[in-house]
C-alpha cells in the first residue's frame, strides 16, 4: 500500500468508518503524536481515544479530504469535517445539539506502509465558536 492509500484509509475507514481494529495494521510500533490531547497514551491505542472521542460526541461525523499531497514518506491531508454535538460532553461542553463544520491540515510520517508519526493544525477556535464555548 503506498503511503496516501495509508492516509486515506484512516480518513475514509477509521474515522467515518469507526474501524478501529484497522489502526493496529495503519499505526507503527514507534508511533509519536506530536500533538496529543491531555493524557493520551502513545501509539495506536493513543489513536483510538482520539477516535472514539469524536466520534461519540459527534454521531453523525464525516471527513471530507479536500487535498491528499505526498512527498517522500510525508504525507500532508487538508480536510474538513461535520458533526452535530450531540454526545456526551466534549471538551468539557454539554451537548449542544448544534451541526458545526471544522477544518484542518495534517501531516503523517509513514515508514514501511504504517503512519509513525503525526502533526495537525484543526481550527480549534472556529469550533469553539461554533459551539457556542469560548469562556
Amino acid at each position: 500500500m503506498d503511503n496516501k492509500a495509508c492516509v486515506r484509509r484512516l480518513f475514509e475507514e477509521v474515522w467515518n468508518g469507526g474501524k478501529l481494529g484497522l489502526l493496529d495494521t495503519l499505526i507503527g510500533a514507534a508511533y509519536v503524536d506530536h500533538n496529543p490531547v491531555p493524557g493520551q497514551p502513545s501509539g495506536a491505542a493513543g489513536v483510538k481515544g482520539k477516535v472514539e472521542t469524536l466520534r461519540e460526541a459527534f454521531p453523525d461525523l464525516r471527513f471530507t479530504l479536500e487535498e491528499l499531497v505526498a512527498e517522500g514518506d510525508l504525507v500532508a491531508a487538508r480536510y474538513s469535517w461535520r458533526g452535530t454535538h450531540k454526545g456526551e460532553a466534549f471538551l468539557g461542553i454539554p451537548p449542544s445539539g448544534k451541526a458545526i463544520l471544522v477544518r484542518g491540515m495534517d501531516f503523517f510520517r509513514l515508514r514501511e506502509g504504517r503512519i509513525v508519526e503525526h502533526w495537525d493544525n484543526v481550527d480549534e477556535l472556529g469550533m469553539l465558536t461554533q459551539l457556542g464555548d469560548l469562556g
